[in-house]
């Protein structure tokens, strides 16, 4: 039996256990090093107040904007041609490597001198140089991880992710010891992320002691052009990410900034979920497109079931709880950013698609359709965060993130359907029955003042147990393949 879980968690059997394998290891380890960065982000915000926190949010923030180009989906065609290319990925790492690196460059040096012109806020202007070397690190991070992930070994990724983690929180306690400032806490956070990056260049000291010997300048080209649609996809997906809290910063208090930081931080931990699940089947997907689109179409259906069935009783229950959960969480000086999570949380039913929607659709070599629909999109953040900031504040910011993720979402949706033609309604009637059920079950026990996490722990208890009771066949799929590879047979 020992061997049979092994064998199931680090081998590539077949192509249903290997996306399996594939999503247990990315979630894992993104939920696992997740958790236990929380720990030191939420008594960072706790030990500093909502102006401390908003200024460490904001400089994150801003950093993102100006380091927008770091990564012009060099790391998403690495994962692409290395997958398809095994014999040559030696040589599409160690190229896209030095792209990286003139990249980064390039990201940190207008962080440093350009980002101080965009605030308002004289405390963020101190964290921006430190801010723009824990992304460099992060960034360098996520480029090895694309390697890995064309690799299959997920696992080794979960692992250093863990490790990561782990050092961010010990260093962070530390330097929160030393002083309750934003800034010692970016300090500490930053050499944690660099503990991250020492991590995977050893994972990889093989790739990384090649990177001069194998460098081939004939494959410059063929990767810059494939990413130049990325690098417009970056700045528009940048801009729709980090707009909301920099136009904040134009018009409302460092105090707000820690509201909105409170109520977005959650969200995009739950915005990881699809991410890494779209990275789980990437591989997969790449090989069968224009090669098996009718196996393509059934792949990618069990995906997109999967995030609605985490998604929709995730939106669901998320509302019921939203008072405790962030009066638990922040405490309760956070307490008025309990509406904006509740709008926010919203955005779950179009992110959640949305990430598996752009894998699918980049598999086909068709992303270029989309930029004109990406640039609407960032233009309408833009726009709806000039309307509805001065009028509703931080409420005003998460409208606004919603309508976006409501325009550019829907041409990925629409997209996608015509390169090879999806259905997902078919799939959801059980998995919405049990999330309203879910749903209700929560809401009593809400009213009878149950402890928050039993609530929970119950609440999902119910809803597997119904579509277990209901016969999901995502559910049952699931536990076959499980039983196939890992149950020992008489």
């Amino acid at each position: 039996m020992l061997n049979r879980i092994k064998k199931f968690l680090f081998e590539n059997q077949s192509l249903h256990q290997t996306a399996l394998k594939n999503a247990f290891w990315l979630n894992f380890g993104e939920i696992a090093s997740r958790l236990i960065r929380a720990v030191v982000i939420i008594y960072a915000a706790r030990l500093v107040g909502a102006a401390n926190y908003g200024v460490f949010s904001y400089a994150l923030n801003l950093a993102g904007l100006f380091t927008i180009f770091s990564d012009i989906g060099v790391g998403s065609i690495l994962t692409r041609e290395a997958s398809k290319n095994p014999e040559s990925k030696t040589q599409y790492f160690s190229t896209a490597f030095f792209i990286k690196i003139c990249l980064l460059i390039l990201s940190i040096a207008s962080v440093i001198f350009l980002a101080p012109f965009f605030t308002k806020i004289k405390d963020v202007i101190p964290l921006l140089p430190v801010v723009a070397v824990l992304l460099a690190f992060d960034s360098l991070r996520d480029f090895a991880f694309a390697f890995i992930r064309a690799l299959e070994k997920m696992q080794v990724e979960a692992a250093i992710k863990i490790i990561t983690n782990v050092a961010i929180v010990v260093l962070g306690f530390l330097a929160l010891s030393v002083s309750a400032t934003s800034r010692s806490f970016t300090i500490g956070y930053t050499l944690g992320s660099g503990f991250g990056l020492a991590a995977v260049i050893w994972a990889l000291k093989d790739q990384f002691s090649k990177i001069f010997t194998h460098f081939k300048k004939e494959l410059i080209s063929p990767i810059l052009a494939s990413a130049w649609p990325f690098a417009l996809f970056g700045l528009l997906g940048g801009l729709m990410i980090n707009t909301d809290m920099i136009m904040l910063g134009w018009y409302r208090p460092a105090q707000d900034l820690g509201f909105y930081a409170a109520a977005y931080k959650p969200v995009q931990l739950f915005w990881i979920f699809p991410t890494l699940l779209a990275g789980s089947f990437f591989p997969i997907l790449s090989r069968l497109a224009n090669e098996n689109n009718e196996k393509f179409r059934l792949v990618f259906e069990k995906a997109m079931t999967v995030v609605f069935l985490v998604g929709v009783p995730l939106v669901a229950g998320g509302l019921v709880l939203s008072h405790d959960f962030i009066r638990i969480i922040f405490g309760n000086e956070y307490l008025p950013a309990i509406p904006v999570f509740q709008i926010l949380l919203l955005t779950v039913f179009l992110v959640f698609p949305g990430s598996l929607l752009g894998n699918a659709i980049f598999c086909y070599d068709k992303q270029k359709s989309l930029i004109g629909y990406f640039f609407l999109g960032a233009l309408g953040n833009i726009f709806f965060n000039f309307l509805l900031i001065p009028i509703w504040g931080i409420g005003g910011a998460a409208i606004s993130t919603v309508f976006t993720q409501i325009i550019s979402n829907g041409f990925s949706w629409q997209k996608m359907k015509k390169i090879n033609n999806f259905y997902t309604l078919r799939h959801l009637p059980k998995i919405i029955a049990a999330a309203l059920l879910m749903t209700l079950f929560a809401w009593g026990l809400n009213v009878l003042k149950i402890n928050f996490f039993v609530n929970l722990s119950l609440s999902i208890f119910v809803y597997f147990g119904l579509l277990y009771l209901l016969k999901e066949p995502l559910l049952i799929a699931g536990k076959n393949i499980i039983r196939d590879h890992i149950t020992v047979k008489n």
